[in-house]
């Protein structure tokens, strides 16, 4: 599995593969441990011992503390982000959304109904494409306006599925 990860602006590509650990380009010795019932992660990279506290902060951001520093860091798996290019960087928060189909497939559930507040992250629509479910998120906190897609409903790559209205900003003016 191949993983885009930024830390303080610098993206780094890891790939997984069983044992194989490749951090751009580089073949390491890696091997990552959850402590049970902690946000605690040990991890040893070559001949490197590290103690990591890592605690999710929306989906796809981890707050990662690690030798007393904090860092802000995203993982974007290789689906993921294919998916973010198929449908584009979005609209700003400050406007209407449109949550599109990222491909072709089967509409196999519809998790809003209009009205709804929704929460960045929230699934929204879950498609299923190429015999595999994938659940649709909201990119923003906000609103629904409508639902366009109806369970075991075929759709195309594009077409609308929900129109969201964004949470008004909380800084005033």
């Amino acid at each position: 599995m191949k993983y885009f990860v930024t830390i303080a602006g610098r993206e780094r590509i890891i790939e997984v593969d069983g044992e194989r650990v490749v951090v751009d380009g580089d073949v390491v010795e890696a091997h990552l441990s959850v402590v049970p019932g902690t946000p605690l992660r040990h991890l040893l990279i070559d001949a490197a011992s590290l103690t990591l506290s890592m605690e999710r902060a929306e989906p796809g951001i981890w707050e990662v503390l690690v030798q007393g520093g904090r860092e802000r860091v995203e993982v974007v798996d290789e689906r993921t982000r294919h998916i973010r290019t198929l449908t584009g960087p979005g609209e700003t928060r400050s406007g209407a959304a449109s949550l599109r189909a990222p491909m072709p497939g089967l509409v196999a559930r519809v998790l809003v109904v209009p009205g709804q507040q929704v929460e960045a992250g929230q699934g929204l629509i879950v498609l299923e494409a190429m015999k595999m479910e994938n659940e649709l998120r909201a990119t923003a906190a906000g609103w629904v306006d409508s639902v366009a897609a109806i369970p075991g409903e075929a759709v195309e790559k594009g077409q609308v599925l929900v129109q969201l209205r964004a949470a008004p900003s909380s800084t005033g003016s």
